[in-house]
């Protein structure tokens, strides 16, 4: 029996992240065939996918004159107030239609806490929250992280530095992720995934 060691992570590869979407990343379904590629190479695949209620607090409709990708305090730190998305059982939430889902070992639904935010896969944006990813993937053996999917410099930047403070090998294939880029925001999130001990690859 083949030891398992490596798996990739697809984050948020959904309708409102791809094009004609409610928070749209420029060629966000460009990367989908490569993703469904390295679905055939990697042993263990764990699919996330943005699961909101309709009152979640990151949403600027649920903040009076609050303008959209405006920053707000919020008792765990800093929170980019977004265009409402992913709302759960809504078509924007569903995986884009082009996504493979038949190899996915795991769907891990994140954010379906009205009062925080979640861009990690593996933790609430307090940083203390945990999703239970990290133990489902150290009881299947793996040491081993590829990270594609959407947004780049954000969930998928916030899971990678997680999984590599906790202890996982980590790289992130920039060519299956897009970016919104939002002042600045990629190059912040290269910077911080390179001092975390991140990978970043093609």
């Amino acid at each position: 029996m083949t030891e398992v060691t490596e798996a990739l992570i697809v984050i948020d590869v959904q309708n409102d992240f791809c094009p004609g979407g409610a928070l749209a990343v420029a060629g966000g379904d460009e990367i989908i065939p490569r993703i469904n590629a390295l679905m055939q190479e990697i042993p263990v695949t764990v699919l996330t996918q943005d699961w909101h209620p309709e009152d979640h607090s990151s949403f600027a409709s649920n903040h009076p004159s609050a303008e959209p990708f405006s920053v707000i305090e919020m008792p765990y730190g800093p929170q980019t107030l977004w265009p409402a998305h992913c709302v759960q059982g809504n078509a924007g939430a569903a995986f884009h239609p082009a996504l493979t889902l038949d190899p996915a070992d795991m769907i891990l639904r994140k954010g379906f806490r009205a009062a925080i935010d979640s861009y990690s896969a593996f933790y609430e944006n307090d940083h203390v929250t945990p999703t239970g990813l990290a133990g489902y993937l150290r009881e299947r053996g793996v040491t081993d992280l590829t990270f594609t999917g959407l947004a780049l410099d954000f969930c998928v930047a916030w899971s990678a530095i997680d999984a590599a403070k906790l202890g996982f090998t980590v790289r992130v294939l920039e060519g299956a992720c897009r970016a919104i880029d939002l002042n600045g925001s990629l190059e912040a999130a290269r910077k911080a995934m390179v001092a975390a001990g991140v990978t970043l690859a093609k």
